[in-house]
């Protein structure tokens, strides 16, 4: 089995981002969206206006919690060859039930992709607003333009 990695939060997140479970190249730099073709840090830079791709990952950590940003995956554990969700086996969700409690101003969910959607009802059903947003995967092939277009949408609202 593979154990994903820490979830990056504080007390003041509003928006969490959710995606399915780390790559071999996240796990092994232990930081989330670290294989350099996974386009979330640069989707981010561009919704954001921050300069998240050159610096390092704490900085990355410190700039989305002082937007209120959190990150962490819907899977805690899982068995998968290679990097792609259509092979997570055997998964085992994180526990969220601290969420409340760890973060008491979140409202919304954004799950960076499909896989990660399958939580969606369970997010809705406790209240929050979700929302299904484009994978950053380099696997998922829509334009880059596009994948900025549409998160910037939902987390400059």
């Amino acid at each position: 089995f593979l154990t994903g990695l820490p979830p990056i939060l504080d007390a003041g997140i509003e928006t969490l981002i959710l995606g399915s479970f780390p790559s071999p190249s996240s796990l092994s730099a232990q930081q989330y969206y670290a294989h350099r073709q996974n386009q979330f840090w640069r989707v981010l830079a561009a919704v954001l206006d921050e300069a998240l791709v050159d610096v390092d990952y704490t900085e990355k950590q410190y700039c989305l919690l002082r937007r209120q940003i959190g990150v962490w995956d819907v899977y805690r554990r899982c068995q998968r060859q290679g990097a792609l969700d259509s092979a997570i086996r055997s998964a085992e969700p994180n526990d969220f039930s601290c969420l409340r409690r760890f973060a008491p101003a979140l409202r919304r969910i954004c799950f960076n992709g499909r896989t990660a959607a399958r939580f969606e009802r369970q997010f809705a059903g406790e209240g929050y607003e979700v929302h299904i947003l484009p994978s950053t995967s380099p696997a998922y092939t829509l334009a880059f333009a596009s994948k900025v277009e549409c998160w910037k949408v939902v987390l400059t609202e």
